[in-house]
């Protein structure tokens, strides 16, 4: 990595840090779907429902996979449209719990989680510029 910036470095650091979770989330989906329905404030009545605990597993697996191409190729560009873009899902997520009647706790975690998202996506939003402003 020549001539990166703190700019740089930081926002390679919160990204790589969103695709470890990710990951973590992909596969904790995959082995114990109703463990993570509970961590993520809409546990399931059923344990036949645990199929669509899978299929968010493996699409999550998914994203991390593109996530972590594009931070390997240092595609600072998409990674900072696909942060503020993603917001869609923990607003998701947090309104899903709230309705659900989670603990107040899992909620904030959503709500955290924009932030961070938006927090990655003014990060990324400098870097892109200073990338630019270098060309």
């Amino acid at each position: 990595m020549n001539n990166v910036t703190l700019t740089e470095k930081i926002g390679f650091i919160l990204v790589l840090l969103m695709i470890i979770l990710q990951g973590f989330y992909g596969i904790f989906a995959l082995i114990d779907p109703s463990a993570f329905s509970i961590v993520r404030g809409t546990e399931l009545f059923s344990a036949m429902d645990s199929d669509w605990v899978k299929i968010y597993g493996s699409r999550t697996l998914f994203i991390t996979l593109i996530l972590g191409y594009l931070l390997y190729k240092r595609n600072y560009l998409i990674l900072m449209w696909g942060a503020l873009f993603g917001v869609v899902m923990p607003i998701t997520d947090a309104y899903l719990a709230y309705e659900a009647q989670a603990p107040l706790k899992i909620v904030i975690k959503h709500v955290a989680t924009i932030v961070y998202l938006l927090v990655v996506f003014f990060v990324l939003k400098k870097v892109v510029a200073q990338k630019s402003n270098k060309d």
